[in-house]
């Protein structure tokens, strides 16, 4: 056997104990446990296993959400229907994750269970699900542009290494597609997929169809369906944060995509209330913003000789509103920010992306001076497009009446067409296509 095959079996040996710390369920009240007993050693955050009918083949796991002088509060992360009063709940220590480099390729549950029906082994290491940053003043700035796939992303809205950008759209305006094309395309050692809430039988499909072979070749997605409780759909983003840094500390660039961070912030409201944190942000408790802000500052550059990891973050924003609570957080602490429209996808145009409400702050440095005053002056026509098209559709703008909107209608249908391009060819090819264009215009 390999030395890091035994690794991993120490590891495995190393879950079992030998001594058991025991509380005892007390009463059962809105949804969350009263656990009394040997608790004094229990924290906040640490796991539990509830033995319903006092029978360690029927468990149900659960989190510690309070403490006071009179016990534990504890909820479970499934249903608690047959729980009673008396039975056994064991404490099982501090969330924790081991990942392995042998997850590449699988599809695994918050707690690295396998989801594919074959075996998963645990890596030699466990990690915290919450762990820190790196060091702010040791991290290495943004690093180079990255090919991604899409002659958008090429060149208007570059991504570079460990930048962190967000991608804000409403349902069913094709979010998925393209994170599926990200997860293909972007210039990455490893892709990390979260995804934290979705219909479970979206699951099959996204692997198969929108991811394929050659995306999941080097993914490893960490999946949290709908159906389950806030606490894993809440541990699924920091599972796949976890799992990203543990390749990044390989000095492996990691790719992370996680869908979405709504469902995340959803599923802390529901953990957050039953602790007793009251509602105050329209309905989120005001621990929301440092969840959102520390599970996103655990992104980007790395520090020494660890790689990046670059990551996009979905936030689904009911009606385009940009000012809900969860898209505000997220926009302030990004290095950039897509909006996906609605209208957009209805006349089927893919990516939908709405490019004068998105920004990518690799730029200007991202671009050299000629890329730079062609991506400028490609916006200035796309507004200028904007501000007239009222007039432009219903027939009141009069040819010659001010040579900007001209420009911009002569360029018009190629620009849009371009940013619903794919390009295999790179940056290069992309820039010198939008050149064409914006030059055609005059």
């Amino acid at each position: 056997m390999a030395i890091t095959g035994l690794e991993t079996l120490r590891a495995e040996v190393a879950t079992c104990v030998a001594v058991r710390q025991l509380g005892r369920v007390a009463g059962v009240e809105a949804g969350v446990l009263r656990v009394t007993g040997d608790t004094a050693a229990w924290r906040l955050g640490d796991q539990v296993a509830i033995e319903r009918d006092g029978t360690t083949g029927d468990r149900l796991g659960g989190e510690v959400v309070a403490l006071d002088g009179g016990g534990i509060t504890v909820l479970a992360d499934a249903a608690s229907d047959g729980v009673r009063l008396g039975d056994r709940v064991e404490h099982r220590g501090p969330a924790g994750l081991a990942p392995d480099d042998g997850w590449i390729g699988r599809i695994v549950d918050p707690f690295g269970r396998a989801m594919d029906g074959r075996p998963l082994m645990r890596g030699p290491t466990e990690r915290s699900l919450r762990g820190a940053p790196p060091p702010p003043a040791s991290r290495r700035r943004l690093g180079a542009r990255l090919e991604t796939g899409v002659a958008v992303f090429n060149t208007m809205l570059p991504l570079v290494r460990g930048q962190r950008i967000g991608l804000f759209a409403g349902s069913g305006v094709g979010k998925s597609s393209l994170l599926a094309k990200f997860a293909r395309g972007v210039a990455a050692d490893v892709a990390v997929i979260a995804l934290i809430g979705e219909r479970g039988r979206e699951l099959r499909e996204f692997v198969e169809a929108t991811l394929g072979p050659e995306g999941m070749a080097r993914s490893v997605i960490i999946a949290a369906t709908s159906d389950q409780s806030a606490l894993m759909r809440r541990r699924c983003a920091w599972a796949a944060m976890t799992v990203a840094e543990h390749f990044r500390d390989q000095g492996r660039q990691v790719l992370l995509l996680a869908d979405s961070i709504t469902r995340f912030a959803e599923a802390h409201r529901e953990v957050a209330l039953a602790g007793g944190e009251p509602a105050s942000l329209r309905g989120f408790p005001p621990s929301t913003a440092h969840l959102i802000m520390s599970l996103a500052e655990r992104a980007g550059p790395g520090a020494g000789s660890a790689g990046d990891i670059t990551a996009v973050f979905s936030v689904l924003v009911a009606g385009s509103d940009m000012d809900e609570p969860v898209a505000d957080i997220l926009r302030g602490v990004l290095d950039g920010h897509v909006v996906m429209d609605r209208e957009i996808a209805e006349r089927g145009r893919y990516p939908a992306i709405d490019l004068l409400r998105s920004v990518s702050r690799a730029l200007p440095v991202a671009a050299n001076d000629a890329e730079n005053l062609l991506i400028a002056r490609a916006r200035s026509l796309l507004g200028a497009y904007a501000r007239a098209e009222l007039m432009i559709q219903s027939g009141l703008y009069a040819a010659g009446s001010d040579p900007a909107i001209d420009a911009a209608i002569r360029a018009w249908p190629a620009l849009d067409a371009f940013l619903a391009e794919d390009e295999a060819e790179g940056s290069a090819a992309s820039f010198a296509r939008l050149e064409r264009i914006v030059s055609a215009a005059g």
